[in-house]
């Protein structure tokens, strides 16, 4: 089973592509828990909620482990690198505990998505106009764990046949 991380700076269509690529693959995706987890606070979100939010990745991850599926395919909607940048940005620090996670290197490819669709902005997002800052941060980070990534970008269809090419091409190695 190839697991593949999609991520991207916020309003990057990570989610729309997570269950747009589980569909057409008919497979699983795992949806993004931060978006959850921080829509149902009662106040600001603090170090201790981050930390929270990167123990459950962590879990999400390892229940695709040891997976036997017959699935050819596991679509994250973002993972523990947007949450270490996360930790470094908001509080300049990140726990050993997510650092030491991220070198077991989990994923097979990242789809990594351009900021070049229209910023929607709801209550949870916070950086509309920092978004090629967080791609260039996202890149880098991807970069540091040596596994394969990709760039996704285009609009609409553009962008999902393109995400659907190179998660294709997968197959084809």
């Amino acid at each position: 089973m190839f697991k593949i991380a999609i991520l991207g700076p916020e309003s990057t269509g990570k989610s729309t592509l997570a269950q747009t690529l589980a569909e057409h693959f008919n497979t699983e995706w795992v949806p993004e828990y931060a978006r959850e987890y921080v829509e149902n606070l009662k106040a600001p979100y603090t170090f201790d909620d981050i930390c929270c939010i990167a123990c459950k990745q962590i879990e999400q991850e390892k229940a695709f482990e040891n997976s036997v599926s017959t699935d050819k395919f596991v679509f994250f909607d973002t993972e523990l690198i947007i949450t270490k940048v996360w930790f470094e940005y908001k509080y300049k620090t990140v726990p050993s505990f997510v650092t030491e996670r991220l070198k077991t290197g989990f994923f097979d490819l990242y789809l990594l998505c351009t900021p070049d669709l229209p910023w929607e902005s709801d209550a949870v997002r916070e950086h509309g106009t920092d978004r090629e800052f967080f791609f260039d941060w996202y890149k880098k980070e991807i970069e540091q764990t040596g596994k394969a990534y990709v760039i996704v970008k285009g609009t609409g269809n553009e962008r999902i046949q393109n995400a659907i090419g190179f998660v294709t091409a997968l197959l084809i190695k």
